[in-house]
């Protein structure tokens, strides 16, 4: 029987996102695409060091011990194939098992997202993540200089903003265009009204399916937003209509979220706001959502 991605949480991830190869990216900017080239040839059985979101796939391919293949991580670069051959050597050294790659040489990979089943894609190119979260899948910018994750070898903890991430942007346009009274107004008016879904309802879903799996890898979600009392009520009742519950929520009402963040010690952050993302690669990996009002 032929392999099948049906029912398994799929993550498509670039090569610079899961390894560090920040210093070959600055020499392919430069536009030396030959010294690139030699660069990677002369590396080819060097082991790349590990990058922002390395954690969080060793974790999520737990999720396959015995025997189950919950998890599929799939290599979705615009790198070469030759130069695909160093990042499964490097999956290799890290004791990652990933048996599937797409290297599109420079092309734009978003067009296999749809092939691949992707719930989530991560990539250090931030114009791949707004052509993702275009075609409709969720998608991240990941930040580089991003904190590590802290050591806690039996659970993900997984952290969302809301509007404009978890849900629509509708009510972040009224903030935007009207300011916060009007914002506040707006959502108590509209309180037992679900919001639309934004661009990550559909991995947390996925999440929420994989927490249930019977494993020895636990998932522990939160939602941390600028929302406060009285435009709490309209996000818990969404998730309340869309049979989601998360385990932890902040509503910190214009609170600078990294402290936060790093209480509750996330192996990723998900926002779309810069400023926002910045405060919490301090305290954790961070993914920038390209999507919304504020990244129009």
């Amino acid at each position: 029987m032929a392999f099948t991605l049906d029912n398994k949480l799929v993550v498509a991830i670039s090569s610079r996102a899961l390894f560090d190869f920040e210093e070959e990216n600055r020499v392919f900017e430069s536009g030396a695409a030959d010294a690139y080239m030699a660069l990677q040839m002369a590396r080819l059985d060097a082991s790349a060091g590990a990058g922002v979101a390395l954690p969080l796939v060793q974790k999520l391919l737990a999720f396959n011990a015995g025997g189950e293949h919950r998890v599929e991580v799939v290599i979705l670069s615009r790198n070469d194939p030759v130069s695909g051959l160093r990042v499964f050597h490097s999956a290799g050294a890290h004791g990652l098992k990933l048996e599937r790659g797409v290297f599109t040489q420079g092309r734009e990979p978003y067009r296999y997202l749809g092939p691949l089943k992707a719930n989530l894609f991560l990539s250090a190119n931030a114009d791949d993540v707004r052509a993702a979260l275009d075609a409709g899948f969720p998608a991240a910018h990941v930040y580089p200089e991003s904190v590590r994750a802290a050591e806690r070898p039996n659970e993900i903890r997984i952290a969302f903003d809301g509007d404009a991430v978890l849900f629509s942007d509708e009510a972040e346009r009224i903030y935007q265009g009207e300011g916060l009274p009007a914002f506040h107004a707006h959502e108590v008016a509209h309180s037992r009204v679900p919001m639309r879904a934004g661009p990550f309802k559909s991995f947390l879903e996925a999440l929420h399916r994989l927490q249930a799996a019977d494993a020895t890898m636990k998932i522990r979600t939160a939602l941390v937003t600028a929302r406060s009392a009285p435009a709490h009520e309209r996000a818990i009742r969404t998730l309340m209509d869309w049979n989601i519950q998360v385990d932890e929520a902040m509503f910190l009402g214009g609170l600078e979220k990294g402290p936060f963040l790093a209480a509750f010690e996330p192996d990723f952050f998900f926002d779309d706001q810069t400023g926002h993302c910045q405060s919490a690669a301090l305290a954790g990996p961070t993914g920038q959502v390209l999507a919304g009002i504020t990244n129009g």
